[in-house]
């Protein structure tokens, strides 16, 4: 219960934040979500797939505090959620490894098809790392909805399909706003679909005491 005071009051005040144009509000609370579900993820099960979780989340903070900052930080920013969707993507993989095709051609094609909107605005100098940023959360997709199925918990497997769906759409708004055609909506929906991400992210961890006891038993 307090991790999710502590995240819905960061929440609330950030929103405020942004409708009163705060800018110093919002880089301040900004991190309280994401810290919060921190420290709620510690009472997971302690498996492998917990650590690489809760390192994307870490490299997730970093990226908020650099979207936030003032000045166009968007570059460092990228770079921290890269770095948090592999993380994201070696604990899928830590607990399924199978190809999953469908699941491959999808990610495939969302990826794909917002790259080739995106390149048709211009992306100038930062072209290659939005390719190689594109690259990495459809490959985090695709592993997410590859365990869909697998002998993978199915309540884990829903909470990080939808979470890695949902943060996929948040990011695909970012891209969008930045680089298409802005609105005054985006940023309130990309930071809450972004929220819903990291939180179902985070809540398929518990759900991985079946993998973790046949681990010790095993």
């Amino acid at each position: 219960m307090p991790w999710l005071i502590l995240a819905l009051m960061g929440a609330g005040t950030f929103i405020y934040g942004l409708s009163t144009h705060a800018a110093l509000l919002c880089l301040l609370v900004k991190p309280m979500p994401v810290l919060a579900l921190l420290g709620w993820l510690h009472d997971a099960p302690p498996t492998d797939y917990r650590r690489w979780i809760s390192l994307g989340l870490i490299f997730s903070l970093v990226g908020d505090v650099l979207l936030a900052w003032p000045g166009d930080l968007f570059i460092f920013g990228l770079g921290a959620f890269l770095f948090a969707h592999l993380a994201y993507l070696k604990a899928y993989f830590s607990d399924c490894r199978r190809l999953a095709l469908l699941p491959l051609i999808l990610a495939l094609g969302v990826g794909a098809v917002l790259l080739s909107i995106l390149i048709a605005h211009g992306l100038g100098d930062l072209l290659i790392p939005v390719v190689i940023y594109a690259a990495v959360i459809s490959a985090m997709l695709w592993r997410a909805l590859a365990r869909l199925g697998s002998d993978v918990p199915k309540r884990s497997a829903l909470l990080a399909a939808a979470g890695a769906l949902s943060f996929v759409f948040s990011d695909t708004l970012i891209g969008i706003n930045r680089f298409v055609v802005s609105f005054d909506a985006a940023p309130y929906l990309l930071i809450v679909t972004y929220w819903l991400g990291q939180w179902g992210i985070t809540a398929s961890a518990f759900h991985q005491t079946t993998r973790a006891h046949a681990g010790q038993l095993g």
